[in-house]
C-alpha cells in the first residue's frame, strides 16, 4: 500500500470537504493542490469524482430530515412538492448547459491559471455585490417562487467555470435576487444535492473505464476525509453567516488567485496543465 499516496488522498479528501459549500471553489482547490502534490494522473479525475460523492452525501446526512419530509410529501403535499419543483427548476439550467459543454471545459479550463482567473475575479464580484445595498425580501426557502428558483439556477451556471465555485455563485446569485442570506445559503445547499449527483454520475459514466480495484484503499480514505470534513464545514459555514459577511472569503479568494498567477509568471512555480 502506498503511504504517501494515501496521505495525499486524505489531504484532498479534508480539503474538498472543507471547500465544497464555502464560496471558494473545491474544484480550484483540488485542481491547484492535485498539481502541487503531483497527483494529476488518470486516477485522479475519478477519485476527484468519489471525494465530490463524500462531500455531497454529508449534507444529505445534515438535511435529513428536510429531504425524508420532502420524499414522504411528494405524493400528497402541495408545499413539499413545490419545493421539489424549485429544486429542478433550479437544477435545469447547469444541467442543460453542461451537457452542451463538458467535453469543452474539462478540455480547455480545467488548469491552474483559469482557476486562478476565476477565483479572483469571483473574489472582487463578492466583494461588489457585499458593498450594495442589501435589502432581503426573501426569508426562506418556503418564500421562494419558480422564478427566484431559476435565477438562482443560472447563477449556478457560471460555476462550470473551475474556480467560480458552485456554492459562491448561488449565494451571491441569491442574495442579489432578494434571498436573505441563510436562505441564499440553505437553498444552495439543497440545490447542490440533485446538481452534484447528476454531475457526479455523468463524470462516472463518462470515466468508467479509469475504475480499478487497487484504487480501492486511496478512494475510500479521501471519500471518508471529504464526508466528515464536509460535515463539519457546513454546521460551521452556517452559523459563520449568521453574523458575518463574505467579505472574508473574498480576501482569500483574490489573495490565493494572485499567488497562483504571481508564482506562475514570475517561474517560481511551473504549473503544469491539465
Amino acid at each position: 500500500m502506498d503511504l504517501i499516496l494515501l496521505c495525499k488522498a486524505l489531504i484532498l479528501g479534508i480539503v474538498e470537504g472543507l471547500t465544497e459549500f464555502l464560496p471558494i471553489s473545491s474544484t480550484g482547490h483540488l485542481i491547484i493542490l492535485g498539481d502541487l502534490l503531483g497527483y494529476t494522473d488518470e486516477s485522479s479525475k475519478v477519485f476527484k469524482i468519489v471525494i465530490q460523492l463524500g462531500a455531497i452525501l454529508a449534507v444529505c446526512w445534515d438535511y435529513r430530515q428536510r429531504l425524508f419530509k420532502m420524499l414522504a410529501g411528494l405524493s400528497s403535499s402541495p408545499s413539499e412538492q413545490r419545493f421539489a419543483s424549485l429544486l429542478v427548476i433550479g437544477f435545469l439550467p447547469a444541467a442543460v448547459l453542461g451537457l452542451m459543454f463538458y467535453s469543452t471545459i474539462k478540455t480547455l479550463l480545467f488548469n491552474p491559471l483559469t482557476v486562478a482567473t476565476a477565483l479572483v475575479v469571483g473574489g472582487i464580484i463578492i466583494l461588489y455585490v457585499e458593498k450594495r445595498a442589501y435589502y432581503p425580501s426573501i426569508h426562506s426557502v418556503d418564500e421562494m417562487r419558480w422564478p427566484d428558483a431559476l435565477k438562482v439556477g443560472f447563477a449556478q451556471a457560471l460555476a462550470m467555470i473551475p474556480g467560480t465555485s458552485r456554492s459562491g455563485a448561488t449565494i451571491m446569485g441569491g442574495l442579489v435576487f432578494g434571498l436573505s442570506r441563510k436562505t441564499a445559503a440553505e437553498f444552495s445547499f439543497f440545490l447542490a444535492i440533485p446538481t452534484m449527483f447528476a454531475a457526479t454520475a455523468y463524470d462516472l459514466y463518462k470515466n468508467w473505464a479509469m475504475l480499478r480495484i487497487d484504487d480501492l484503499p486511496v478512494f475510500a480514505t479521501g471519500f471518508v476525509a471529504a464526508f466528515f470534513a464536509a460535515m463539519w464545514a457546513v454546521k460551521g459555514f452556517i452559523r459563520f453567516i449568521s453574523n458575518h459577511t463574505f467579505v472574508v472569503f473574498a480576501w482569500y479568494r483574490i489573495v490565493l488567485g494572485v499567488a497562483v498567477l504571481a508564482t506562475a509568471y514570475s517561474g517560481v512555480v511551473d504549473w503544469s496543465v491539465m
